[in-house]
């Protein structure tokens, strides 16, 4: 692959200035890499997921190799350049597409090695969830991830991530159990119960803040390949009485069982019936972690919230279970901005304002979803990871989704007002990984998603990154 030359290459700086990067830096620094280097964004690169952010890099370094981040680390310390990061490039808040910026792209470092003596899968830093989910269950295994496939494996590891077997194993961040960390000092480290404890605690919960990870190992579990799933499609105009329902069910569920309401209008695929296009819906999910017939029997109640639409219930593969939510988030295709909280009951105030919100969406793209929590979750104490929320019930999620910039204020303003409605009733804190950007700052909602683990990652980050390298991310401040 021939060199490409950069003439003039202008990134900007760490304190917001541009500067011009002389040709023979950038040959030394393709030097030391098996990757490349382009000016701007690579021509080959993946979509960003959020249509909203379109920031262009003013330099991209595609990395294949641990060495090769190694290399753009210094190459960016060195000239204090603004750095960005890209895992599966799945970024709500669009902290990987910053214009200007020096982006450390790990997007072709993909690889999984699943070990089923172990049980152990390591995971390089670009991979998708796709990725593991397929490797793992080649051996009748799986770990906690999200609900769309195509979300970026390290992204959501690093900042919790809920899935369909958050209660029965915990959530993604839960599983970890080591990690290669490349420092701001260039150095690698390696992250577990045993070595860098802090560094250990901190990469669970505590997102990008502490380098940029380029594997993680994750203990994996029995599971599939055939999964007992319920997936119920009700009308949103009989929400109230199903939610307050499945509030009942969810309530004395076993811990195998994880599921969601979400409130959207279903599009108008040709594989579905009729009776769907178009309609507003209130869709209940669940997944059993068990025996199929066993499981089936227990998500059968889900199926008798009211009288269903359509059901897509029965045993299913788990990869087309941690696929089924994706055509409804398509990458680079809608205007997001999404905000969250959490709800430590699902009392009838909630119901009721949660019904009127989902019947009053802005736009048909736009989903609310309640994630019901517990079981594994609440098992680990708040201060034995950085991932602080533990004890809530329940997660709301106001994925605000639309198609034309034009309405951007409306729409951000709509998500905003429903998120202060409904936080009078919720807990105060906040999923960072379900957190958008419009005009906030990177630091928006730290203090209330950490909580008391806030102090012990203020120092952790003074210690790793004193400067304050990785800080387009959900940013923790180094103290001064």
């Amino acid at each position: 692959m021939a060199a490409e030359r950069l003439v003039g290459t202008t990134t900007r700086t760490l304190h917001g200035a541009e500067v011009t990067l002389p040709d023979d830096a950038l040959d030394q620094l393709r030097l030391q890499l098996g990757g490349s280097v382009s000016s701007g964004g690579r021509a080959d690169a993946p979509e960003t997921f959020n249509a909203m952010h379109q920031g262009r890099p003013g330099l991209s370094v595609i990395c294949r190799t641990t060495a090769d981040v190694v290399a753009a680390v210094n190459f960016a310390r060195e000239r204090d350049l603004l750095v960005a990061v890209r895992g599966g490039g799945h970024s709500i808040a669009g902290f990987s597409a910053v214009e200007g910026s020096m982006l450390i792209d790990l997007g072709s470092m993909r690889g999984v090695h699943v070990d089923p003596e172990t049980r152990l899968a390591r995971v390089q830093g670009g991979a998708r969830w796709a990725d593991l989910d397929r490797e793992a269950q080649a051996f009748g295994l799986a770990t906690p991830g999200g609900v769309v496939s195509d979300t970026g494996v390290a992204g959501l590891a690093l900042g919790g991530g809920y899935g369909w077997l958050r209660r029965a194993f915990g959530l993604s961040c839960d599983n970890v159990i080591a990690a290669q960390v490349v420092c701001a000092d260039g150095t690698v480290r390696s992250a577990s119960a045993d070595a860098n404890p802090d560094l250990f605690w901190a990469i669970r919960g505590g997102g990008g803040n502490f380098g940029i990870v380029t594997s993680l190992t994750f203990r994996l579990h029995r599971l599939g390949p055939l999964v007992p799933f319920a997936g119920v499609f009700y009308p949103l105009s009989e929400a109230r009485d199903i939610l307050a329902r499945w509030r009942a069910y969810v309530a004395s569920a076993p811990r195998e069982v994880t599921s969601n309401a979400v409130a959207f209008t279903f599009p108008s695929p040709a594989h579905m019936p009729e009776v769907l296009h178009r309609a507003p819906v209130l869709v209940i999910g669940g997944l059993h972690a068990g025996d199929v017939d066993t499981g089936m029997t227990v998500l059968q109640p889900l199926r008798e919230l009211g009288t269903p639409l359509f059901d897509v219930s029965g045993p299913m593969p788990f990869v087309a279970v941690q696929s089924s939510f994706d055509p409804m988030y398509p990458r680079n295709t809608y205007q997001s901005y999404w905000k969250s909280l959490y709800l430590d009951s699902l009392g009838d105030d909630a119901i009721e304002l949660l019904a009127t919100t989902a019947a009053a969406r802005p736009s048909p793209f736009t989903m609310l979803s309640v994630l019901h929590l517990g079981g594994a979750i609440a098992e680990i104490p708040p201060e034995a990871t950085a991932f602080a929320e533990r004890s809530a019930s329940f997660l709301v999620s106001i994925d605000g989704n639309w198609e034309n910039a034009a309405d951007n204020a409306a729409n951000i303003a709509w998500v905003r007002r429903t998120r202060a409605a409904l936080a009078k009733l919720g807990n105060g804190s906040v999923y960072l990984n379900f957190d958008g950007r419009a005009d906030e700052l990177p630091a928006a909602g730290v203090d209330t998603a950490f909580g008391r683990n806030l102090a012990r990652l203020t120092r952790i980050k003074t210690a790793m990154d004193p400067k304050n390298l990785f800080r387009l991310n959900n940013n923790i401040s180094p103290s001064p």
